[in-house]
């Protein structure tokens, strides 16, 4: 059964109090280092008819990344990483979006970081629309997508002496969003 989406089409703004965009990086090899941006903004127009004319635009300020420990946010902020003096901002852009079929859907779209940017695909789940007791009408979906840092130019890395290295070039990003309708 396909679901129809007429009814989601407008412009949306994000609600950051009720969304997370975060991160997943494996630590020394053994473990998941958790964190996430406190600070973004997004914006989606929905085509409820044809998804491909939507489009998605994702901004997220550096500076507000947060693993909850201070000693690696500092370094996640430093030129090691994601440099925030010269990069302040982690920026997305759609440049395609695809049903796949039910709630399912394929956001392409070009990720820029540190003034690097590359083409990346989130698969996306749309979550369901609600109207809350202030009368906003919401969307919901959540998506994730695994990137390499290092295509980014962020390379810093430590050897570890049991072999392997401190931090995984491969990180997951994952969007939990909730979105009000603005028009």
């Amino acid at each position: 059964m396909t679901t129809s989406f007429t009814q989601l089409t407008g412009k949306y703004d994000f609600d950051p109090t009720h969304s997370r965009i975060g991160f997943v990086a494996r630590h020394a090899m053994v473990t998941k280092v958790r964190g996430q941006f406190k600070e973004f903004t997004g914006a989606l127009q929905v085509d409820g008819d044809d998804p491909a004319k939507s489009t998605a635009v994702v901004n997220i300020k550096a500076h507000s990344v947060d693993t909850a420990n201070a000693d690696r946010d500092g370094h996640l902020r430093s030129s090691d990483f994601l440099q925030l003096d010269t990069y302040p901002e982690i920026n997305f852009v759609s440049t395609d979006i695809s049903h796949l079929g039910d709630t399912d859907f394929e956001v392409t779209g070009d990720l820029t970081v540190k003034d690097v940017t590359k083409p990346v695909t989130v698969k996306i789940s749309h979550e369901g629309v609600a109207t809350d007791p202030y009368g906003n009408v919401r969307i919901g979906f959540e998506g994730t997508t695994t990137i390499s840092r290092k295509e980014f130019g962020i390379t810093w890395n430590a050897a570890l002496e049991t072999g392997g290295v401190l931090v995984s070039d491969k990180v997951v990003l994952e969007f939990d969003i909730s979105a009000i309708k603005v028009g």
